[in-house]
């Protein structure tokens, strides 16, 4: 199962990408918000929502304005071993996994990997299947005191955020 992985990491990191190509952002924001104990959050996310957009997430990005983030949406669940890596991301990032039903299921503080070799790098993973994650500045999640159980809405998500 490892070498599957690092066999993986090594097929997509030699995808040769462009630095130029890293930089460039989804044209269209959506409103996203995390309702939880401490009110409502507002953001303005990315929306990622194709295979290649995932795979290129936030790469190249050098930073993030305070509101703003990263949808990753998928169309069936993930598995709870499947996860994210910081290869070629340029600044720490808060993840929250988000269940079919809207609710954050795991968050993560992940930290920038600066090896030019994709398999050096961590793989943050929920430990319970997802359908969508949410990235965000790191430190927001903490500041905004968003946790596991918060829920989180967006345009079409079928949430039964109240």
């Amino acid at each position: 199962m490892k070498h599957l992985l690092h066999a993986a990491i090594l097929a997509l990191g030699s995808l040769a990408l462009p630095a130029a190509s890293l930089a460039e952002a989804p044209a269209e924001r959506w409103p996203l918000a995390v309702h939880g104990d401490s009110g409502q959050h507002d953001f303005r996310v990315e929306v990622a929502d194709e295979p290649a957009e995932r795979s290129r997430g936030l790469m190249g990005r050098e930073h993030l304005a305070a509101d703003a983030g990263m949808l990753f949406l998928y169309p069936d669940d993930q598995a709870g071993g499947s996860g994210f890596w910081m290869y070629r991301t340029l600044i720490p990032l808060d993840i929250a996994f988000i269940d079919e039903a809207g609710h954050i299921v795991s968050t993560h503080t992940m930290q920038p990997c600066g090896s030019s070799d994709p398999a050096d790098c961590a793989v943050t993973r929920p430990g319970v299947s997802y359908r969508a994650a949410l990235e965000v500045n790191a430190g927001t999640f903490e500041a905004l005191d968003i946790k596991v159980g918060n829920c989180v809405s967006w345009p079409g998500a079928e949430s039964r955020c109240e």
